[in-house]
């Protein structure tokens, strides 16, 4: 087990309990086990030998002095009694991570309901004549130092946060923020976050990152810390190459020590979203003479990423379309060219809306065959629920989206637009506040300014109105529904002249200017009965004002 840096936790009757670094050598070493287990029985007879199942999950642990506990755990313990004696069963997440990394051939066994885990685990095994037959893996220690493995490409490890206080109490809190963005990180698709009990074994001690990268196989490290000054506390992080020992990404958070827990969990979310975008625009910009499947997709996230404008958008679009051509199974592709697809109509700068709707609907329907019920599928179909103008009905889709990550900033703007499409007016901007405090540097936060200054401008506060979409327009100009509504509040103001020019260049800058050339043609985005009246009055009035015809 040491050649392959694991660490045994525990014995549990004829069972053992292990933990590993790097996912890689905990099948490596599962393999290794089973082959052994073949090769010392040769003259005993089939029905006395011994034989193992084993069961391997990549997941979130609880630590408890030297043993380990949580749903990680449990899956893992359920896979092993799912498993053939001398064979192997991993979950969707460990199969995920061995692609293109080992060249074991794993059977799909599906969606199982195991005792104890709410939702069904996706199983895939190694069946015993498979494991024994596979080749060796052993390879000295000094070797595995001198030739390490190739780092996934989202893997970090989150090392303790330094306290920086003169309070030596205040190490609670430093290790809590390392736990907790430990736990973050390893809700986002496709990474590979070493877990806490390892990452803690370097606390105090001066280790080079580099040296660290290699010893956990990681490409990534996330490094902080905590320092308390007065009733003020000040948090830094900083992600770090493990590779160059380059310096990628830094950002400082401040708060109040009112309350700690509080804090704690919104600048874990905080981090962990930033961590989230700046790990995407690192992946992307890493040069590749032939791009991959998952390379496509990292660019793809960070044309998304930027602005929202026809050309990012396209872009977006072209990323995950060419992500599909060489992977059609990939389900993060069809679920993020579902999202692109629907946004660029509800930002109306499709000149295909129709067809960019269908495309997004038969990808949902792929995508969802395979991978029902996580944040990212939720999320796509309630875009394509609104691109189908039923926001009620999408309300429930992000609100699960929530509830399986906590830090979904664009699910809380979307319970925000829909409540505002529904007319639920007092519960839109506590829900975009929320969205912004998670991702306050987020390269869209003109639409939350749009979604604040419309729902003032709904109620006819026409001052804060505009107050909040001049800050639209400065953050994406290019925007034609900020424009459009900006142009219905200074119509309602009576400054005629700048309505008049906003709503010109809205028509300029929309993918169907159509959509923008009457009063009547613009009503039919607005479907729920208790806004219309609240829409006539106000922003169709504006409009009016502003030049925009009734027929």
């Amino acid at each position: 087990m040491k050649e392959h840096r694991g660490r045994s936790v525990k014995n549990t009757g004829d069972g053992l309990l292990a933990e590993f670094a790097s996912v890689v050598d905990a099948v490596r070493c599962a393999v290794e086990v089973q082959r052994g287990m073949v090769e010392r029985q040769p003259e005993v007879p089939e029905d006395r030998r011994i034989r193992f199942r084993i069961g391997i999950n990549l997941g979130d642990v609880i630590a408890d002095g030297g043993d380990i506990f949580g749903d990680g755990v449990n899956i893992a313990a359920r896979l092993e009694a799912l498993a053939e004696p001398g064979g192997i069963c991993v979950s969707r997440v460990v199969r995920d991570q061995l692609r293109d990394r080992l060249d074991y051939t794993f059977e799909d066994l599906g969606e199982q309901q195991v005792k104890n885990i709410v939702r069904p685990v996706s199983v895939f095994a190694l069946q015993p004549k498979g494991a024994a037959a596979l080749p060796s893996t052993m390879v000295p220690h000094a070797a595995s130092i001198s030739q390490p493995a190739v780092a996934p490409r989202l893997s970090i490890v989150v090392l303790p946060f330094a306290n920086l206080s003169n309070d030596s109490e205040q190490q609670y809190f430093a290790d809590g923020i390392t736990e907790d963005l430990t736990t973050d990180l390893s809700r986002i698709a496709g990474m590979l976050v070493i877990s806490r009990n390892t990452a803690f074994t370097y606390q105090g001690k001066r280790v080079d990152t580099k040296q660290i990268g290699r010893e956990l196989c990681v490409r990534y490290v996330l490094e902080g810390s905590v320092r308390q000054l007065g009733n003020q506390i000040r948090i830094n992080a900083q992600l770090i190459d493990a590779e160059t020992d380059a310096h990628l990404w830094a950002e400082r958070f401040n708060g109040d020590t009112s309350d700690l827990f509080v804090l704690q969990d919104e600048i874990t979310s905080r981090i962990a979203i930033a961590l989230n975008f700046a790990l995407v625009r690192t992946e992307a910009a890493r040069p590749s003479s032939k791009p991959d499947a998952l390379d496509c997709v990292f660019r793809g996230r960070a044309a998304t990423a930027k602005s929202q404008t026809r050309d990012s958008y396209a872009e977006a679009v072209g990323w995950f379309e060419r992500a599909l051509a060489l992977d059609p199974r990939s389900v993060e592709a069809q679920l993020r060219l579902v999202i692109v697809l629907t946004a660029r109509v509800l930002a109306g700068v499709s000149s295909t809306e129709a067809a960019d709707i269908a495309r997004a609907e038969d990808l949902l329907r792929q995508a969802s065959a395979t991978s029902p019920d996580t944040a990212l599928a939720h999320i796509a179909k309630g875009f394509v629920l609104r691109a189908q103008r039923r926001p009620a009905d999408a309300i429930p889709e992000y609100e699960t989206a929530i509830a399986l990550d906590r830090n979904s900033a664009i699910s809380f703007a979307q319970v925000g637009m829909c409540k505002l499409s529904t007319g639920y007016l007092a519960e839109v901007i506590p829900m975009v506040e929320q969205a912004i405090r998670l991702s306050p540097r987020d390269a869209n936060l003109h639409i939350l300014h749009l979604m604040i200054g419309l729902t003032h401008l709904l109620q006819s506060r026409t001052d804060e109105a505009i107050a909040w979409l001049e800050k639209a327009r400065s953050a994406n100009p290019a925007h034609p529904w900020v424009r459009t509504t900006l142009a219905a509040a200074y119509g309602l103001r009576g400054e005629t002249g700048r309505a008049a020019a906003e709503f010109a260049e809205a028509r300029k800058l929309s993918g169907d200017p159509d959509r923008f050339s009457t009063v009547s043609r613009l009503k039919a985005y607005f479907l729920a009965p208790n806004v219309r009246a609240l829409y006539d009055a106000t922003v169709f009035a504006g409009l009016r004002k502003a030049g925009m015809p009734e027929e």
